[in-house]
């Protein structure tokens, strides 16, 4: 049997450990739109905004998310990824940010000492981690799959459109209801992968 380096278990956030490594304020509301033609001009703003504010500290800086993903309905709020030399030393990246505009969200040290920054004009999840990294690298597979697939990309599309006519208190709660589709998305994303082996993991 063989696993994709990149494979994770299927399992649903815990909302209340969410909540927790929120750092103020709580999470925007759900809204599905069909997709803006403006989303890249939008990611190259925020990318220059960052550049601008790191400069060689900022050693990468990447479009993801359903936003980069052309044809692909999704709220509008831009996921960047941005790799710096170390997440977890906040002295050495967020002052500068913050003086750009971005704010802290969210600090998750047990998760790849994964931490959030965000801007509303335009409305943006920056998602800082170090390199090495998975969940950089697993973001960005899920993006180029559905870039490249049609009806994976259709079928999560009108699935985020569903769920957004409910009324969610919090978006990881909507997120826990797009997982076993994404799941799934990745299972197909792993197997279809020729650089590493992949026997499918189905969900129980």
């Amino acid at each position: 049997m063989s696993t994709h380096p990149l494979w994770r278990a299927f399992e649903l956030a815990d909302l209340a450990e969410v909540a927790q490594a929120r750092v103020g304020g709580t999470s925007r509301s759900v809204v599905v739109v069909p997709y803006d033609d403006s989303w890249p001009a939008a990611f190259e703003r925020i990318a220059a905004r960052i550049h601008r504010a790191l400069g060689a500290r900022a050693l990468t800086v990447e479009h993801v998310g359903s936003t980069a993903v052309p044809g692909l309905a999704a709220k509008p709020v831009i996921d960047v990824n941005l790799i710096v030399a170390d997440s977890a030393d906040e002295a050495a990246y967020l002052p500068d940010l913050e003086a750009a505009g971005f704010v802290l969200r969210v600090r998750e040290p047990e998760w790849e000492q994964h931490r959030v920054v965000a801007t509303e004009d335009p409305q943006s999840n920056v998602h800082v981690f170090s390199p090495g990294s998975r969940e950089p690298a697993r973001t960005r597979l899920f993006r180029d799959w559905l870039r490249a697939n049609a009806e994976d990309r259709d079928a999560y599309g009108a699935l985020k459109a569903g769920l957004a006519e409910r009324d969610f208190a919090d978006v990881m709660d909507y997120n826990n209801h797009k997982a076993a589709l994404v799941y799934d998305i990745y299972e197909k994303a792993f197997a279809a992968d020729p650089e590493h082996p992949h026997t499918p993991r189905p969900r129980a």
